[in-house]
């Protein structure tokens, strides 16, 4: 009983940190793919390469945070701890090399590679959109941290944290009232209009692109 209640309550963790962070960050990659479908000029794609698009742009969303070993989300893995203060040596720290333009190379380097090996087992997937849709959410991500109290270093070397508004005390503080309650609802309701507002495309792209 006690091993179940540890699993329940490791998972109610895991679901608050999702719902307090990671939720947002996986909504602002969205958003920014939806804006990216309806703008952009796209090439006829298949459903798995559509689902798959989807997946990796949430996964975008949430990949510069790997380098906070103190998340939740390492905390409730097997052996997450161990893999956390890996990635965050390696990585310099939370909001180091993960959050810069630097890293974002990095990390699409490396997906990229990912992306090449695995092309031969799925003759079917669009190996570059799926990319695109990573680095789209990855993007997001920097982003939406610009707005946070801790800002973000997107030139590193140059150990400089860049911050919207630039006045640390207006800016939005991580899991706070703002982006319960204003931010997540408010990236809800641009996705709505966005896909709404160009349903038409939707339709196309729903009928005559996924095939």
């Amino acid at each position: 009983m006690l091993i179940i209640s540890e699993l329940v309550l490791s998972w109610q963790n895991l679901l608050y940190f999702w719902y307090m962070t990671g939720r947002t960050h996986d909504m602002a990659a969205f958003t920014a793919l939806s804006i990216v479908i309806v703008t952009q000029a796209l090439p006829h794609i298949t459903l798995a390469t559509g689902i798959t698009a989807v997946v990796a742009n949430l996964a975008g969303g949430i990949a510069p945070d790997i380098d906070q070993p103190t998340a939740p989300l390492w905390k409730n893995l097997p052996i997450g701890r161990y893999v956390g203060r890996t990635f965050d040596k390696f990585l310099g720290g939370h909001r180091f090399l993960s959050h810069s333009i630097l890293g974002a190379f990095v990390f699409g380097f490396l997906f990229h590679y990912i992306l090449q090996v695995l092309r031969p087992s799925f003759p079917n997937v669009n190996m570059q959109i799926i990319w695109w849709a990573f680095m789209i959410g990855f993007a997001s991500h920097l982003i939406m941290d610009t707005f946070t109290t801790e800002g973000v270093p997107w030139l590193l070397p140059i150990p400089f944290k860049f911050g919207i508004p630039p006045i640390k005390a207006l800016r939005i503080q991580t899991g706070g009232v703002i982006e319960r309650f204003v931010i997540f609802p408010g990236l809800m309701l641009a996705t709505i209009y966005v896909i709404y507002s160009n349903y038409d495309k939707i339709k196309v792209i729903l009928h005559s692109y996924l095939k």
